[in-house]
This record gives structure tokens, C-alpha cells and sequence, in this order.
């Protein structure tokens, strides 16, 4: 009977403790979190330092680490001290590239204040290189500098051409020799002249006139000249692009408009001449008058004049692709000359040239 009553009475008393619980009970106290505890902070290079989580990947006081500062200059980096430019108020990263100037960029051990040039000869741009801290179109080559179409020293059949290439010589198929509009001192040109003559330039040509003063014994020469184009001992091809505006009637070995493959100042010697084109108005021929071929000259405008000769010395002139006249034997000595050879007594003529080339092999 006594262990009965006994165990009513602990269940009462249970009962009597739960009941107060339910009737008024009162949660206890929970503890605040540790601040020392630093994975309160949300992780991830995010950490306690100093009572504040920080990012040690990007926070220049704590570099890496708690208390790890970075010198005045230098910003954090994934963790890293790295030096920075402070340029116009904006902190930059080492290595970046101006915006306004892709010839600029940060490099903090030049200075930290300010944009430093790039080397010559970066790349800036799709047929572009750096030169003194500006972009443009220029050629690096062999650790030198060249502007658009200059030609290699080497060899003038390859230039700057950088459309094709920064950085090494690109082939061309022609070396411009005149330059129509431009003065022709600067491109090598010599003028022998005798009075009356004029000469003139337009936007894109040279022009030469010359005539003869009533009852004069002479006329005006005005022939243009420059040495040392073509290797004599190699086949070459020589292009004029001319308009003649008038030509008289040549004599033999003269012209009041001409072409010569090979010239001795100051008409000619009799190789030169004898092998010499005249362009008269409707014919053009050899002013040994051994060929010739009729052709309007001085209509259509611009034509398109080739001398080409070939291994075997044998030459050839062409007018706009058409061969008109052949020649063997043809001796050259590297100079060449265009316009009024002669001072022959009403032998004029008046010529545009808006080009001469020399074609590449």
C-alpha cells in the first residue's frame, strides 16, 4: 500500500510542476554571441577585425589580414598590397590604360600622380603604334620607328604599310617616284629649263608648258629629271600617268613631249635621244623614227604610259595596257626624264603628270 500511494504522490507532484510551467513560466536569459568569434561575420574573406568585419581581400587596413595596412599609395588586391595612381581625384590600378589616350597608362614607379607614355612602338590599335605617347599609324621595326610608307632601306620595294603590318616591311607593288601636286625638288626631281617655260601645280598634277617667241631661234625646254631610278643591269618598268594638252610635231632625236628610259643632262646623249618616246598630238613613236604608232594623244585625258624592259634588254611601251611600240637593245643608265627635251625652235609641248612609278617585280 505504501509504495502505491507513493507513486500517486510523484505523479501528482509532476503533474503540479508541469501545470505551473504552462500556467506562468518564464524563458531564461540567452547569452549574447562571442565578437571574438569571427565566423559571426558572413564568410568568405569576411572577418572580425577591430570589433568590424572586413573584407582582407580588398580592404587596404587589413590587407590579408587583420591589422595588415598598406603604404600610402598602394590599394589591396586580393589580399595583396599593390601600388595605385591617384590621377584627376580617381584612385587606378597599376597597369591600366588610359581611356582617352590607349598611349597612357599607370605606372605608379614612374609616377602616381600622373599618366606614363607607353614604349614606342605599342600596339594601340588595329594598324596603330604608340610614338611619344600618341597613337597613329606607324610602323616598329628592328626596334626602330617609321611613318606610313616609308620605304625599307634595304629594298624599296617593301615600306611601312601598316593596314598590313606593325611590325615587319610589307610589300608594294609600285615605288612612287612623282607625286602629283607635291613639290618635285623635295621628291628628287631636277628641272632643266630654258625660257619661255612655266611651270605649275595643281591639286593632284605637275603641269609643264613651253613655247617659242616669234621669230626666236630656240624655244623654251622645261624637261623634269631624276638619276639613279632604275638598276640598268635589271629589267625594270617605268609608269607615267600624263595628260597631254598639246604637243607640235617632234623632229628627229627632238620632242616637245617626251619620255626617256635613260638620260645625260642636259638633252640627251644620242643613245638617249635615238631610243627616246616623243608623243606628238596623234602618234606616238621612237625619236630615231625607226617605229611609230598612231594614237590621240592629247585626247581622253590622262593615259597611262609604259616603258618595261626585259632581261634580254628587249622594250616595250604600252599605252593604258596596249603595247604600241618594241624595241632591242634598249640601253639604260638608271636616270630618267620627262618633258620638252629639246630647245628646237617651235618643237613645244604641254604636259600634266599626276604620276611616275617604277613597278615592283
Amino acid at each position: 500500500m505504501v509504495s502505491i500511494r507513493s507513486s500517486v504522490l510523484s505523479c501528482i507532484v509532476v503533474l503540479g510542476v508541469i501545470v505551473a510551467c504552462g500556467k506562468d513560466s518564464t524563458p531564461p536569459p540567452v547569452d549574447p554571441p562571442d565578437a571574438s568569434v569571427p565566423e559571426q561575420c558572413d564568410g568568405g574573406g569576411i572577418v572580425l577585425c577591430g570589433g568590424s568585419c572586413v573584407n582582407t581581400g580588398a580592404d587596404p587596413a587589413h590587407c590579408g589580414g587583420c591589422g595588415n595596412a598598406c603604404a600610402a599609395g598602394q590599394g589591396c588586391e586580393e589580399g595583396v598590397c599593390v601600388l595605385r595612381c591617384q590621377i584627376d581625384g580617381q584612385q587606378v590600378a597599376s597597369g591600366t590604360v588610359n581611356a582617352a589616350n590607349p598611349c597612357e597608362q599607370c605606372v605608379p614607379e614612374t609616377s602616381a600622380t600622373a599618366w606614363t607614355p607607353r614604349a614606342d612602338g605599342t600596339q594601340c590599335g588595329a594598324g596603330q603604334v604608340c610614338s611619344a605617347g600618341a597613337c597613329g599609324p606607324k610602323c616598329f621595326i628592328d626596334g626602330s620607328l617609321y611613318d606610313e610608307g616609308t620605304p625599307n632601306p634595304a629594298n624599296a620595294c617593301e615600306a611601312c604599310l601598316p593596314t598590313t603590318s606593325t611590325t615587319q616591311w610589307s610589300a608594294r607593288g609600285s615605288i612612287p617616284l612623282l607625286v602629283g601636286g607635291e613639290d618635285i625638288t623635295a621628291q628628287g626631281w631636277r628641272a632643266i629649263t630654258q625660257a619661255p617655260n612655266t611651270l605649275t601645280y595643281g591639286e593632284d598634277y605637275v603641269r609643264l608648258e613651253t613655247s617659242t617667241n616669234s621669230g626666236a631661234r630656240t624655244s623654251g625646254q622645261l624637261l623634269l629629271t631624276r638619276a639613279n631610278v632604275v638598276d640598268a643591269t635589271k629589267p625594270f618598268k617605268l609608269v607615267v600617268t600624263a595628260q597631254v594638252e598639246s604637243a607640235s610635231r617632234h623632229n628627229q632625236l627632238d620632242s616637245g613631249a617626251a619620255i626617256l628610259g635613260s638620260f645625260t643632262s642636259p638633252f640627251g646623249n644620242s643613245v638617249d635621244r635615238s631610243q627616246m618616246i616623243y608623243l606628238d598630238s596623234a602618234a606616238i613613236g621612237w625619236a630615231d623614227d625607226t617605229q611609230s604608232a598612231a594614237f590621240p594623244v592629247i585626247s581622253g585625258g590622262y593615259h597611262v604610259y609604259e616603258l618595261a624592259v626585259d632581261a634580254a634588254k628587249v622594250a616595250t611601251v604600252s599605252i593604258d595596257g596596249v603595247a604600241k611600240l618594241t624595241r632591242n637593245n634598249f640601253m639604260a643608265d638608271g636616270n630618267i626624264a620627262i618633258g620638252d627635251q629639246t630647245n628646237d625652235p617651235n618643237v613645244d609641248g604641254v604636259m600634266r603628270i599626276k604620276s611616275v612609278e617604277l613597278l615592283c617585280p
